[in-house]
């Protein structure tokens, strides 16, 4: 087997322990994310920490993954693992990616967030999912990926004309495939946003994708480009497009990079997909922040990858840690993506906090999949390694 063998990020900390070095970030999600909680501006935390209405949803998430359990084997000789993953002809070393995050920017305590996340992705061989709400253009976000490859996140906009344009100028900057967001072309109610009266992209924030496009510019030709309000007014006319799958080819002859659909979650939506030529699926409830009172999204998993029907399937909302990773990756995921955490490891430690967070994730599934003597991701995804407990 040629996969890294994660599980050794203990060791160095073991070691380091040795010379009285502790780790200065903490270990555990929990902590993780009360420092990083208190280290950013209250108006952030409830935009980044907060979910849709009651937050059932973005609860059920995390709740969903302790309803599945890991059967152990033993005496499989698991002392070397392999996860690496094949993804779109690409040879990813694991099966982690960094979903999307629209105010990632903002988190980076120098403000380019979304820059510091690409380097933790260079340094990591983690693939990043852009976002198009970013506080630098993307061409600057995919210039510090490195050899990692970059996927872009396109929330697709009214105006056709500028929907092309950025696909095209992701094409241009070298991503490797776009991500089209399906469940936020209007925000979900989201009280704790309210309470502080905080919408980041009215204030102007995380627009830079936009400012810097020819075709949104254009549409500024009236109003002077320096005037703030101008452009968010523009934004806020084009931003929202309700697709239905009647916009599916149009969609579809925008590139010829690998297309996802996120936001899947029924097994009806997911051949309508592949029927309609899209190369993935991304099983996702966009972490209960849109909507509250829904399935959780790793209850929906089995079925968007037996109706995927050998598509690849992302998957992401409620995970924390490692061994959530392991449990979706079993329940037939091809990758599984990782957000709120790695947003706060970037609030506490910038790039080098995304990088903990990653090789703390990546470590922790690999040394389950060492214990529970599952070698490979094939011997996970056999029938009767996981199993329902509980209720």
């Amino acid at each position: 087997m040629t996969g890294q063998q994660f599980g050794d990020y203990q060791n160095e900390i073991y070691l380091d322990g040795l010379f009285g070095r502790q780790p200065g970030l903490p270990m555990t999600f929990a902590d993780l994310a009360a420092r990083a909680e208190a280290a950013l501006s209250p108006s952030l935390r409830s935009y980044v920490a907060g979910g849709a209405g009651g937050e059932h949803t973005q609860r059920a998430n995390t709740a969903a993954f302790e309803r599945w359990g890991l059967v152990p084997r033993m005496m499989v000789g698991a002392a070397r693992r392999d996860l690496t993953v094949d993804l779109f002809g690409l040879r990813l070393p694991s099966p982690l990616f960094l979903a999307p995050v629209g105010v990632i920017g903002l988190c980076a305590q120098d403000g380019h967030g979304d820059l510091a996340a690409a380097r933790a992705a260079a340094r990591t061989g983690v693939p990043m999912v852009a976002s198009t709400l970013s506080v630098d253009p993307l061409e600057q976000v995919a210039a510090e990926f490195g050899d990692t490859p970059g996927f872009f996140q396109l929330y697709t906009p009214a105006d056709r004309a500028l929907a092309e344009s950025l696909v095209h100028r992701a094409e241009a900057a070298g991503f490797r495939g776009i991500v089209i967001t399906l469940d936020t072309w209007v925000t979900g109610w989201r009280p704790r946003d309210l309470a502080t009266g905080n919408f980041p992209q009215l204030r102007g924030h995380c627009l830079a994708n936009y400012t810097s496009d020819p075709v949104f510019r254009a549409r500024l030709a009236k109003a002077p480009e320096e005037d703030p309000a101008a452009v968010v007014r523009e934004w806020v006319g084009v931003f929202g497009n309700p697709l239905t799958w009647d916009d599916l080819p149009w969609l579809r002859s925008l590139t010829d990079l690998p297309i996802l659909l996120k936001g899947i979650c029924h097994p009806e939506d997911v051949r309508r997909a592949r029927d309609g030529g899209v190369d993935g699926i991304y099983c996702s409830n966009h972490g209960g922040r849109q909507a509250d009172g829904g399935l959780p999204a790793l209850d929906a998993l089995p079925g968007v990858v037996e109706a995927a029907d050998g598509l690849p399937v992302l998957f992401d909302s409620g995970v924390r840690g490692g061994a959530d990773v392991v449990k979706a990756l079993a329940l037939g995921a091809t990758a599984v993506g990782v957000g709120r955490p790695y947003a706060y490891g970037l609030a506490l430690g910038g790039t080098d906090g995304v990088v903990h967070v990653l090789r703390s994730l990546l470590a922790e599934a690999d040394l389950l999949m060492a214990v529970d003597g599952y070698p490979t991701l094939a011997d996970l995804r056999t029938p009767g390694a996981l199993r329902r407990v509980g209720g």
